[in-house]
C-alpha cells in the first residue's frame, strides 16, 4: 500500500507539472481526488487492512491527499496569474489615444426660455401649475366666454378627439380649473404645449407652447397688470426696456390689450430686428371678464383679476435672435449646440 500511495503521489505531481491550463489542472484533480479517482479507490481498499494498521494507513492517505491538494492550489495560482498577464497584454490601453466622449445633451432653447420666465414670476410670488393637453371643450372654450358658434373658435379651430374633447388651443383651461377650486387669492402661471390647425411657416406651427398668467384677488386693477408686465419685460429683456399697451379684444378679458416692448436690439431707434418700428409685440393681456369669473364660481362684485399669455417660442426667438421657428423643432445638432 505504501508503494502504491507513493506511486500515486509521483504520478499526480508529474501530471500537475505538465498542466498548462486551468482545464487540464481540473482534469488532474478529478483523476486523483474525484469520486472515481485513484486516491479514492485506495481508500475503498482499507477494508482489507487489519484494524491495527488502519490508523497509520489512513494517515498516509491523508498526507498524500494534502500534498496533492497543496500542489493543485499552487499550480492553480500560477496559471491564474499567467492568464491575467496574457489578458492584460491583449487588452493593453494606449493612454495617449484621444478619449471617446459620450454625447451629453442639454436643455432645449424652449426649456431655457421657460425656466427663465418661471424664475421671474416665482420671484413675484406666482405658482407654476400645469394641466392636461387633452381638454374638455367646456374648459377650453365655454368657461373662457367662447360659446358654441363663437367667431373666436374659427381662429383657434383645432383637433377634436370627440365632440366634447379637444387638444387644447391654449393653457387658459388650467386657469379655469384653478378658479373653479375656489381657493382665493390666485397668483399662477400655466406653461405647456398647445395645438391649433395652423400652417407651418417661419412663425406658425400646429403645435407650440404658451405661458399664461392669472391673478385673482380683491381690488386688482389694470394698473397692477401694467406694473407686473413692465417688471416682467425688464427682467427678461433688460432694465432699459419700455412697454406699450395697445387696445385689443379677447373674449375672456375686458378691457384687453396687446403689449409691445421697446426693441432691445436697437434701443427703440429702429432696426431690421424690429422692422424699423422700434417696438416688438410680445403678448396679449387684459382684465378677467366678469362673466368668466361668474362661470367659475367667483363673485365679480368682490373679486377682480387680470390674465396674460405669451408664446414661449416667441420668447425664445426674440431672446436668441432666431428668425425661423422651424429651427426649434428640426433637431439639427449644429443649431441646438449653440445654446
Amino acid at each position: 500500500m505504501n508503494s502504491q500511495l507513493q506511486e500515486i503521489r509521483e504520478q499526480a505531481m508529474k501530471r500537475l507539472s505538465q498542466a498548462d491550463t486551468l482545464d487540464l489542472l481540473n482534469d488532474v484533480r478529478v483523476a486523483f481526488l474525484g469520486k472515481k479517482g485513484e486516491l479514492t479507490a485506495v481508500l475503498k481498499g482499507m477494508k482489507n487492512i487489519s484494524p491495527e494498521e488502519r490508523p497509520a494507513f489512513g494517515q498516509m492517505v491523508n498526507d498524500t491527499r494534502a500534498a496533492i491538494e497543496k500542489q493543485i492550489e499552487e499550480t492553480k495560482k500560477k496559471l491564474e496569474e499567467k492568464a491575467l498577464e496574457c489578458q492584460l497584454a491583449a487588452e493593453e490601453i494606449d493612454v495617449t489615444l484621444p478619449a471617446k466622449k459620450n454625447p451629453v445633451g442639454h436643455r432645449h432653447p424652449n426649456q431655457i426660455a421657460q425656466e427663465e420666465v418661471e424664475r421671474i414670476f416665482i420671484g413675484m410670488g406666482y405658482e407654476v401649475i400645469e394641466g392636461p393637453e387633452i381638454e374638455y371643450d367646456k374648459y377650453n372654450f365655454e368657461l373662457l366666454n367662447i360659446p358654441a358658434n363663437h367667431p373666436a373658435k374659427d381662429e383657434q379651430d383645432t383637433f377634436y378627439i370627440t365632440k366634447d374633447i379637444v387638444l387644447r388651443t391654449q393653457t387658459s383651461p388650467v386657469q379655469a380649473r384653478v378658479m373653479q377650486q375656489g381657493k382665493l387669492p390666485i397668483r399662477m402661471i400655466s406653461p405647456g404645449r398647445v395645438f391649433r390647425s395652423d400652417e407651418v411657416d417661419a412663425t406658425h406651427s400646429p403645435s407650440f407652447h404658451q405661458i399664461e398668467g392669472l391673478v385673482i384677488d380683491k381690488d386688482i386693477t389694470f394698473a397692477d397688470l401694467k406694473g407686473t408686465l413692465e417688471e416682467f419685460a425688464k427682467k427678461l429683456f433688460g432694465e432699459e426696456t419700455k412697454t406699450k399697451f395697445r387696445p385689443h379684444h379677447f373674449p375672456f378679458t375686458e378691457p384687453s390689450a396687446e403689449v409691445d416692448v421697446s426693441c432691445f436690439k436697437c434701443g427703440g431707434k429702429g432696426c431690421r430686428f424690429c422692422k424699423g418700428s422700434g417696438w416688438i409685440e410680445i403678448l396679449g393681456c387684459g382684465m378677467v371678464h366678469p362673466h368668466v369669473l361668474e362661470m367659475c364660481g367667483i363673485d365679480p362684485e368682490e373679486y377682480t383679476g387680470f390674465a396674460f399669455g405669451v408664446g414661449l417660442e416667441r420668447i425664445a426667438l426674440l431672446r436668441y435672435e432666431i428668425d425661423d421657428m422651424r429651427l426649434l423643432y428640426e433637431n439639427d445638432e449644429r443649431f441646438l449646440k449653440q445654446f
